[in-house]
């Protein structure tokens, strides 16, 4: 229905989630992987490196860097 398989939908729902934290929060990583749906934080680095292109630490150096302009 949606477009896409469900495990990657899933994925994407769960970045998307991810993005949003690491932007707007300064939980942890560990936080920001359990609230995504993580169990392991190193689990959620790589897959938000492979879904972003970055680690999720300079994800947000980047992102709160271009809001501070």
């Amino acid at each position: 229905m949606v477009g896409e398989p469900p495990l990657s939908y899933l994925t994407t729902w769960r970045m998307a989630i991810a993005a949003r934290m690491l932007r707007e929060t300064g939980e942890p990583l560990g936080a920001v992987a359990e609230n995504a749906g993580y169990t392991s934080e190193f689990a959620f680095a790589r897959a938000f490196k492979r879904h972003f292109g970055a680690p999720p630490g300079a994800y947000r150096r980047e992102r709160r860097a271009v809001s501070a302009l």
